[in-house]
């Protein structure tokens, strides 16, 4: 019976962190949740890390900040039986109208970002098939807007904060450009990211063209996933 009380007090606890993080309108760090719940910062380091193993928290950046993860991401912005996904559709099928090129809707993961869907390009000459694929916050566009949009420390928050949208130019990949633009939640958090990919030699000319573009469907997704559209 204590082993049982002990671990249903586990369950309890963890799940008070778990909605300290969904409600925090900036991303805690553990001394934070330690101190605002009271426990031990080893027990809250513990208890967050079992919430990670889930996928329903992750760290990121360098102060290894937390936000809700990649398993409440997926889910928790419906708008009635609609997925992220199938909200995203018609964002990505006009995307890639417009531009020509291949369009990633993604949300950030424990180890990196994620992709959920994608729509290809027109032309012969275009970039791999993203979907179920994992890449670095640090050289994706998508990622430089995970780590700016509500966690602190990127080296460039400042210019994508202003701009509203980031680049990534042969970093990823040599000869591979990438422009994306965050998909907010109610609290200013970053919870997807909408990004149009293509070679540099054709792409890298025409960001300043397609920025305001892709960030007006990052806005329209924005205020679906929010109820508001």
């Amino acid at each position: 019976m204590a082993t049982e009380a002990s671990g249903t007090q586990a369950i309890d606890r963890a799940a008070q962190l778990l909605v300290r993080v969904v409600e925090s309108s900036e991303p805690p760090s553990i001394g934070e949740l330690s101190e605002g719940s009271g426990l031990p910062k080893s027990t809250t380091s513990r208890l967050v890390s079992a919430l990670e193993r889930q996928g329903l928290v992750q760290r990121l950046g360098a102060r290894g900040r937390l936000r809700p993860g990649p398993v409440l991401l997926r889910y928790a912005s419906r708008d009635t039986s609609q997925t992220l996904v199938e909200l995203a559709q018609p964002s990505l099928r006009r995307l890639a109208d417009a531009s020509g090129e291949t369009i990633n809707l993604a949300v950030p993961g424990p180890d990196g970002v994620e992709h959920l869907a994608q729509e290809d390009t027109a032309h012969f000459v275009g970039v791999t098939d993203w979907v179920g694929r994992r890449v670095p916050f640090e050289l994706a566009a998508n990622g430089k807007c995970f780590l700016t949009f509500g966690a602190a420390g990127h080296v460039q928050s400042k210019a994508i904060r202003a701009n509203g949208y980031a680049t990534s130019i042969d970093e990823l990949e040599v000869g591979l450009t990438a422009i994306a633009a965050p998909v907010l939640g109610v609290n200013g958090v970053a919870i997807a990211a909408l990004s149009i990919s293509g070679p540099t030699t054709r792409l890298k000319d025409r960001i300043e063209e397609l920025a305001p573009l892709l960030k007006a469907e990052a806005q329209t997704l924005s205020l679906l996933m929010r109820g508001a559209a």
